[in-house]
């Protein structure tokens, strides 16, 4: 009986829907690269629950070869980790990325990514869900994902002075709180409960997929692009706010050049904005402050 590992592969996805809708989606497109990899590299019928040593090697080295980046095949690796779990293989991929000779990712380049959307541009926007989707961005430095599944109901917690975020609208499928500092973060959070009511930033007749497509289409047409930067500044604003400068990739001084005691104040804070952005490492953060 002839073996569909791609198949096999899918299916597990439909039944593990671990994390976000991007997540899922990006687990499944990966899986089923890596399914038809492994067939151009000699192993036929090979069911998922076959995974072995020898099949992640091959695809690390086939991989190296095709001159992928190094964070292309660390999120592969991930995948396929999270493959390794559900047929309880585990134990036959290591841990270490080192191991395969996946060099560490380089974060520090101290340029900013940042960009600044203007009052006017928000306001060009004429659909309701889409301009509060794109305000969330800008006031909370949310993903795209997460600012259109976005829920007031659920999200806005006025007494604890927070908003929460579901895990299944965020990228790393973790509930996620970041705290409401500002006027302008109220003023923002007013304007989605009218437009959302009881539901989302989604309206009642679309699916996610369909209001990320309209998302995508409104905000192109009015000359807004690359707007994951609104988290780049998002999370420089902070920086600036919790130390009083600036820093490195807005031209704020080096980490290298900072005394001990600012060295131990500037570790404390990246800790602080890597978990309002939705990520468990510090060094994360060097991707939006510089180092």
């Amino acid at each position: 009986m002839k073996i569909n590992l791609q198949k096999e592969l899918v299916n597990i996805c439909n039944h593990n829907k671990d994390g976000s809708y991007s997540t899922q989606y990006h687990r499944k497109k990966v899986l089923s690269k890596v399914a038809e990899d492994l067939k151009k590299l000699g192993f036929y019928n090979l069911k998922a629950s076959g995974l072995k040593p020898k099949h992640v090697e091959a695809l690390v080295k086939s991989w190296q070869g095709e001159g992928k980046s190094t964070g292309t095949i660390k999120n592969r690796m991930a995948h396929l980790r999270w493959w390794s779990e559900k047929v309880n293989k585990k134990g036959v991929i290591v841990q270490n990325n080192a191991h395969y000779g996946i060099d560490k990712r380089v974060y520090v380049t101290n340029v900013s990514k940042a960009i600044i959307t203007t009052d006017e541009q928000i306001q060009s926007i004429k659909n309701d869900y889409v301009r509060c989707s794109v305000e969330l961005q800008r006031a909370f430095g949310l993903r795209r994902e997460e600012c259109i599944k976005f829920q007031p109901s659920f999200a806005i917690r006025e007494k604890e002075q927070v908003i929460v975020l579901k895990a299944s609208w965020t990228k790393g499928g973790k509930e996620r709180t970041i705290p409401i500092r500002t006027e302008y973060q109220r003023k923002v959070l007013d304007r989605v409960k009218i437009t959302a009511g009881s539901g989302s930033l989604i309206p009642k007749k679309l699916t996610y997929r369909k209001q990320l497509n309209k998302y995508t289409g409104i905000v192109a047409y009015a000359g807004m692009s690359k707007l994951h930067g609104l988290r780049h500044k998002y999370a420089q604003d902070r920086y600036t706010e919790l130390t009083g400068r600036e820093c490195p990739a807005a031209g704020g001084i080096k980490s290298k050049e900072l005394t001990q005691e600012l060295k131990e104040q500037d570790l404390k804070v990246r800790s602080i904005i890597s978990k309002e952005l939705g990520h468990e490492r510090e060094q994360i953060t060097a991707v939006y402050l510089g180092r």
